[in-house]
């Protein structure tokens, strides 16, 4: 196990410092802006090591467990298809309805496969709208150092504990890759995701859950969702206040809970805030997987109903701009 940590660690790192040589040499540069979280010009696209490690971990996986194949090809595929429309993306900018077309495209690859395989026309259906959704979820909130790579790596930890025997591996090297890649990340960014990186880490943690799901009945399914209330409520909220205004809700802002603060108390404060927050969900889903079922479910609802009054205390303590 430690080998396999250590393996996807040491390729996402070896491969962030090659994709920042890359982007300065190349000017991949994120610049200062008032749709920015950051003040400084920054090299972007370093997510592309987290998808190469994450890669071969699926080739192995795939090799090694004949029988899951099929599966392990479906993902891979899709990861690589949301990876090359994000590394486009960073290069040149790509209209959002084309990068949402693949997004589907990929998903849909994962939630056939599914389907087929397990014969869960549901589940797979499921597993469209979960990985479409975090696809641009983790997009989305990927606007301060450290913040997507960390909430990924500590989703991650928990897949692994329902992966099974098969998807574990694939959550560890996860976890593994983004803990490869925080170091040049956080606590200040030499390097930033990208769009090839934060949009294939979301399709990852999608695919990760559905995989995942699939060996769990429908009740406890629904755990999965737990280590992702900070992400989903943060968002969601987020995009449905934009919509409500009537503002163009595809386009960067700076308005999420995260942004919103990180102006208050910096990059560094927020992010940890953050995994806190994530890590004592783990622990609250680590306890209540043996316990019954409306408890579980109950739990769960308090994670993301806690999630929302957060995001409105938040925002509702953000001062005017003058």
């Amino acid at each position: 196990m430690w080998a396999w940590i250590g393996m996807h660690a040491a390729l996402a790192a070896a491969g962030t410092w090659l994709a920042r040589l890359y982007a300065l040499r190349s000017r991949l540069i994120d610049q200062p802006g008032e749709r920015r979280s950051h003040s400084v010009a920054t090299p972007r696209g370093g997510g592309i090591a987290i998808v190469i490690a994450l890669l071969v971990a699926t080739a192995s996986l795939g090799l090694k467990f004949p029988a899951y194949a099929t599966l392990a090809l479906a993902f891979g595929l899709g990861l690589t298809l949301i990876a090359a429309i994000g590394w486009v993306d960073d290069h040149r900018p790509l209209s959002p309805w084309l990068r949402l077309a693949v997004h589907a495209l990929a998903a849909a690859l994962l939630g056939a496969a599914i389907w087929l395989l397990r014969g869960d026309p549901w589940l797979g259906l499921a597993a469209f709208v979960f990985a479409v959704g975090l696809t641009n979820v983790w997009n989305f909130m990927d606007g301060i150092d450290g913040l997507a790579a960390s909430q990924a790596a500590l989703v991650a930890l928990a897949l692994v504990w329902f992966g099974g025997p098969v998807w574990s591996w694939l959550a560890l090297a996860l976890a593994a890759a983004c803990a490869g890649f925080l170091p040049f990340n956080f606590p200040r960014a030499k390097i930033f995701m990208g769009d090839v990186g934060s949009g294939a880490i979301g399709y990852a943690v999608a695919g990760l859950g559905a995989l995942a799901a699939t060996g769990l009945d429908r009740w406890h399914a629904p755990l999965l969702l737990i280590p992702l209330a900070a992400f989903m409520v943060d968002s969601s909220l987020t995009l449905l206040r934009r919509v409500r205004r009537g503002e163009r809700w595809w386009t960067p802002h700076t308005q999420h809970a995260y942004q919103v603060w990180a102006r208050r108390a910096g990059h560094v404060r927020v992010t940890l805030a953050y995994a806190i927050f994530t890590s004592l969900s783990l622990v609250s889903l680590h306890l209540v997987t043996e316990v019954r079922i409306g408890f579980m479910l109950c739990m769960g609802g308090g994670w993301y109903i806690s999630a929302a009054f957060l995001w409105w205390l938040i925002q509702r303590t953000e001062r005017p701009a003058s």
